[in-house]
């Protein structure tokens, strides 16, 4: 592979603890300027794969690397410790993993320093990349108190402000709104074409992509790649017709609620009622309000004004290792002691956890931890469940597992509300959709008017689903 920048032969890669290698036996090449997408299960090493050209593997691990791993020509191990980040630049998964500082400014500036850059030159480098990314008006505000999709775009503000050549992404769009999705990808696009940057991409929302990617290395559940070859945009994955199953009782109902901390307000007061049975998916915009909307309903944050009124409630948030207690996943998912053996059983193999019992809930892939929390929420038997972003790092499969599973506490009468910017998923799920822009409540309508209502969907940073008008038709 003489003219790759990037390359690996015959590299297996295992943990310590695991009898089985991670990833086996892979070869491949990446030439600069290259646009390549990895994909393949959740859990089948992707990230891992990312890691081990950053150098994070097994510089900060104990994972056991054998084959050959050359980054611009020369041997991996031969770069001292972080050596290679300012021309790797990575951005993870969870981008609260990698914020160290409390401001934008402030953290962009951490970056730098860490370069060694002059303080004379930092100042316009920070404003070149914030207007770059559009995030001058960020400046100076707390990072925690973004939403995830902005988090996002801060996290890939400070990888680019290290001028690096290979651009390394861990599914980059999954916390972003359809339309905020669309337009990191277009800009994205023109980034890469100005400055040649090698951008490699783990992704499973690929049909989200378009044209953008010239070549995809696909990865078995083994950790193999099965294909490498030019890449082909995805066709959407199409979810089964789910019946409506809503009774005429209330399960859960908000009135006049609303929510401020610290003097900010991050929910406007607002009014609704769901029924036993009904999904209501909550959409909108990045920062609208909607992961503050289900926080205050679960009485995680405190309310400022109103009521909710409501039976025992479910939570899985967007970070679901913060729900964890127990050191496996067996023990995470029976942790409340409600269900019975056979019930854990049957939703262990329906979420695909099975193969994964024993292991450590934190150092399991970001798709898994999801399910470990899903898990858990659901064999605690309450009759509403709140899911932020459930979709997040799942592949086809497990997301046709979770339609199921939801589809079946529908059917018993639970209340199910998800906040998603998978707008296919929510075409497959939704009764209602409850739309959220600037911290306000535009209303909650049916899900089949939402879809063939273009001006409303635009309004709120969201694209028709692909197949929903018709679909939507098929309901009316």
């Amino acid at each position: 592979m003489p003219n790759s920048i990037l390359s690996m032969k015959d590299v297996t890669f295992r943990y310590p603890d695991d009898r089985e290698p991670t990833l086996s036996s892979m070869s491949f090449g990446i030439e600069r300027g290259q646009r390549v997408a990895i994909s393949g299960p959740s859990g089948s090493g992707k990230s891992t794969l990312l890691y081990l050209m950053n150098r994070l593997y097994p510089e900060n691990c104990d994972g056991i690397v054998a084959g050959e791993i050359l980054l611009f020509g020369k041997a991996a191990e031969s770069y001292r410790p972080g050596e290679i980040n300012h021309r790797v630049a990575t951005v993870f998964q969870d981008p609260d993993s990698q914020f160290c500082m409390p401001t934008v400014e402030e953290e962009l500036a951490f970056t730098l320093e860490n370069l060694n850059t002059p303080a004379k030159e930092m100042e316009e480098q920070i404003r070149d990349v914030l207007e770059m990314t559009g995030l001058s008006h960020l400046s100076n505000t707390t990072i925690q108190t973004l939403s995830g999709g902005m988090k996002q775009r801060v996290a890939t503000a400070c990888a680019l402000i290290m001028d690096p050549e290979v651009l390394l992404l861990d599914e980059p769009i999954s916390h972003l709104d359809p339309l905020t999705a669309k337009d990191f990808i277009s800009w994205l696009d023109g980034l890469q074409k100005t400055f040649n940057l090698t951008i490699i991409a783990v992704e499973h929302r690929l049909d989200s992509w378009g044209t953008f990617f010239d070549r995809e290395i696909a990865i078995d559940a083994g950790g193999k790649i099965v294909s490498d070859q030019q890449f082909n945009p995805h066709q959407t994955f199409r979810y089964p017709q789910r019946l409506n199953s809503i009774l005429d009782e209330s399960a859960i109902s908000a009135n006049g609620l609303s929510v401020k901390i610290k003097g900010q307000t991050l929910l406007h007061p607002l009014s609704f009622k769901a029924k036993k049975g009904e999904c209501i998916v909550i959409a909108g915009p990045n920062g609208s309000g909607k992961s503050t909307l289900v926080k205050a309903l679960c009485g995680i944050y405190k309310k400022e004004s109103g009521t909710v009124d409501s039976g025992a409630c479910g939570y899985v948030p967007q970070s679901p290792e913060f729900l964890f207690l127990t050191a496996s996943v067996k023990n995470e998912i029976d942790f409340s002691g409600t269900s019975s053996l056979n019930e854990l059983k049957d939703l262990m193999d329906s979420l695909r956890l099975a193969e994964i019992a024993a292991h450590n809930p934190f150092a399991v892939s970001h798709g898994q931890k999801r399910r470990v929390a899903i898990g858990a929420m659901l064999a605690d038997k309450r009759n509403i469940h709140f899911l932020d972003e459930p979709t997040s790092g799942q592949d086809q499969k497990a997301l046709l597992e979770l339609f199921h599973l939801i589809a079946h506490r529908l059917d018993q009468g639970d209340t199910v509300l998800i906040v998603t910017h998978d707008m296919e998923f929510a075409a497959a799920v939704a009764d209602s959709l409850l739309l959220l822009k600037d911290s306000k409540m535009t209303g909650m309508f049916p899900a089949k008017r939402v879809w063939q209502d273009p001006d409303l969907l635009a309004r709120h940073n969201l694209l028709p689903p692909k197949g929903a008008l018709q679909h939507a038709k098929s309901l009316a």
